[in-house]
């Protein structure tokens, strides 16, 4: 069988954002990594920006000093795209509410679900918790009221609230027009 013939790039792959990154993610400075490598300012900084391509030595030196590996470098970042509508569709409880989650199910840091809530839809009659650190709501349209164990918030497009996630709620439409919000749970919450 013969091998197909692989047509080299001529167009350069930019990894000096990621360098500059790392650099600065570890609170280094462009004199500091210099300093360690060897390697001249000028010359890391132009790297940094992507006007030059440096040696495969250089660039070996350069991922030593800040405890990068090369492969990170030229690797595709994970990327998830959910498009409006399209998410999986999940149910957390609740009445006249389609809920959607927009991040990967295998995402564990965070997790964010799109509702749509109908006119006069509500969540648990008896307050309930999710089980997360952190429980964000934003309206993006409507208006939705939030009950808590001691207080009720009535938010409108815009609004943000952050609770513990930990914390009894129940949430309600009590207007005749349909309520579009964002949840946002840290870590994400398990089983949703």
């Amino acid at each position: 069988m013969k091998a197909l013939p692989v047509e080299p790039s001529v167009s350069p792959v930019a990894i000096g954002s990621r360098i500059r990154a790392a650099r600065q993610n570890q609170r280094l400075t462009i004199e500091q990594v210099a300093d360690a490598t060897g390697l001249t300012k000028g010359f890391l900084s132009r790297v940094e920006r992507d006007l030059t391509s440096p040696s495969v030595a250089s660039l070996v030196t350069v991922c030593q000093v800040l405890s990068l590996s090369i492969g990170e470098l030229f690797a595709a970042p994970e990327t998830h795209l959910t498009r409006k509508g399209e998410g999986p569709r999940i149910s957390l409880g609740g009445e006249g509410i389609v809920e959607r989650l927009l991040t990967p199910r295998s995402e564990r840091r965070l997790q964010i679900l799109g509702a749509v809530i109908e006119p006069f839809g509500r969540g648990e009659a008896e307050l309930y918790a999710v089980d997360c650190d952190v429980d964000v709501l934003h309206i993006i349209s409507g208006e939705l009221t939030l009950h808590m164990t001691q207080e009720s918030y009535d938010l409108k497009a815009g609004d943000t609230l952050s609770f513990p996630g930990r914390e009894p709620h129940s949430w309600e439409n009590s207007s005749a027009q349909a309520v579009e919000v964002l949840w946002i749970l840290v870590p994400a919450a398990s089983g949703a």
